[in-house]
């Protein structure tokens, strides 16, 4: 089991089963037909109730209920986890390359050259920030 960054984990150019799995539940979970499902999924379990039925499927709709909330946060955490390292790494490409613009127009004097090299320091040290918290 690794603990890494759910982006991390699959080797370069290369998609892992899960990653293909999350992605197409994912996509599966965002479509008109899921949300009808589970429509149809909460008015089972308010039927089930109203009906008076046994406790027994009382439970089953309870546990499906259940089993598909458990799913769906996965799946949430994973996709959340997945857009905020692309998220990151664009931000780092971004900052990364002011500061090699910055660099190429060389240093200047005065006041605002010190502004310049503390806004280069502040710079330099918010790239892959993440990766030391």
């Amino acid at each position: 089991m690794a603990l890494q960054h759910p982006a991390e984990r699959a080797s370069e150019g290369r998609t892992a089963r899960f990653e293909k799995l999350a992605e197409l539940a994912s996509n599966f979970t965002s479509s008109a037909v899921f949300s009808v499902l589970c429509v149809l999924l909460v008015a089972g379990f308010v039927t089930v109730h109203l009906a008076g039925l046994s406790t027994e499927w009382q439970h089953l709709a309870g546990d499906a209920m259940a089993a598909v909330s458990l799913l769906l946060l996965a799946l949430l955490k994973n996709s959340e986890r997945r857009a905020e390292h692309a998220v990151q790494r664009k931000l780092d490409a971004i900052a990364a390359a002011l500061l090699e613009r910055q660099e190429g127009e060389g240093d200047e004097g005065g006041q605002d050259g010190v502004a310049a090299d503390k806004a280069r320091e502040d710079l330099e040290s918010a790239i892959r920030m993440e990766d030391r918290l």
